[in-house]
């Protein structure tokens, strides 16, 4: 059984930090690219960020600079450290685990929360 659990949401203040983190379960996880992806509310889920296993890394427009999408082939986790955060990056977080090769998978955890307000 797959399982990808989201961990480190809350609550914090404009400019503030937070470090989300994702252990994945039930995969082989060096065949999988790991992202995040969010959802505010009334919005689509959208890319926050992905990285292949070998550590190749790719970020949405906007949080490049920002956040930084790490992961840990020996503890099967994937990382998102998020700095400078903003109102608009309130939203439900999910870790996401993709393979295309040979038989494909996808999979996404239950989310955690992000607010941002002052």
């Amino acid at each position: 059984q797959v399982q990808l659990v989201e961990s480190g949401g809350g609550s914090v203040q404009p400019g503030g930090s937070l470090r989300l983190s994702c252990a994945a379960s039930g995969i082989i996880f060096t065949l999988y690219t790991m992202g995040w992806y969010r959802q505010a509310p009334g919005k689509q889920r959208e890319l926050v960020a992905t990285i292949t296993a070998r550590g190749n890394s790719n970020y949405a427009d906007s949080r490049q600079g920002r956040f930084t999408i790490s992961r840990d082939n020996a503890k099967n986790t994937v990382d998102l450290q998020m700095s400078s955060l903003e109102p608009e990056d309130t939203a439900v977080y999910y870790c996401n685990a993709l393979k295309t090769t040979g038989i494909p998978g996808n999979y996404w955890g239950r989310g955690t929360q992000v607010t941002v307000s002052s």
